[in-house]
């Protein structure tokens, strides 16, 4: 299921988006790797590249292995690609650290499909100094990182790299929602929007449905 949030005072509501072809957002090669890659795309995707071309926050909740997460990045990859070279645009924020690493590996596949020369870089608290100096000195295109790196980014001259994200995927928010790290993390995304010239579109991960209303105002920032 794909619902695509609003800020509101109130719960946040969603309805299904539909989509007569989820590929139509994306450009000639992205779309065509995709197409000899897949049979098709997953209920998760079908759904989900409408909402995330559409903007607004996003929450894409579906089983592990239905494909949520690529539902999540292959857009964001299909743009940076089409304008590159303009320094860090999307973050991806996971709890789970060894999720990260995982991620990253999974990226080489679309990345060299489409045949992009978009950089990854990854931070958590595995990352040595030295890694960090050169995120510093020559940022990636897209981070994946944790809840706590990305405070401690916020915190550092790192911050000033963080100032061009467009774009933030939080995967596993069912796991933070409700919980003392997720309101950790929910300050780090606020004091994120205050660096940028507008605030950075949201992509929620969930392998759950509940608590609806509150994983979705997680996600939507109320």
């Amino acid at each position: 299921m794909c619902r695509k949030l609003q800020r509101s005072a109130g719960p946040v509501k969603g309805a299904r988006l539909e989509a007569v072809d989820p590929l139509a957002p994306f450009s000639e090669k992205t779309r065509g790797w995709f197409e000899q890659a897949f049979a098709g795309p997953t209920p998760a995707q079908a759904s989900g590249w409408p909402a995330i071309a559409a903007g607004g926050h996003v929450l894409i909740q579906a089983p592990t292995g239905s494909g949520k997460t690529l539902a999540a990045f292959l857009y964001g990859i299909d743009r940076l690609d089409r304008a590159p070279g303009a320094g860090l645009r999307l973050l991806y924020v996971s709890p789970l650290k060894a999720l990260n690493y995982d991620v990253e590996r999974n990226l080489r596949g679309p990345l060299a499909g489409i045949r992009s020369e978009l950089r990854v870089g990854v931070r958590t608290g595995d990352t040595t100094q030295k890694e960090r100096r050169e995120l510093l000195k020559e940022p990636p295109d897209i981070l994946i990182t944790t809840p706590e790196s990305l405070f401690l980014m916020l915190t550092s001259q790192a911050r000033e790299t963080l100032r061009g994200i467009d774009t933030v995927i939080v995967d596993e928010v069912h796991a933070v929602a409700g919980t003392k790290r997720g309101a950790h993390l929910a300050l780090s995304l606020e004091r994120l929007d205050a660096l940028l010239e507008r605030p950075a579109q949201r992509i929620g991960l969930s392998a759950t449905q509940r608590p609806l209303e509150e994983i979705g105002r997680f996600v939507s920032g109320d």
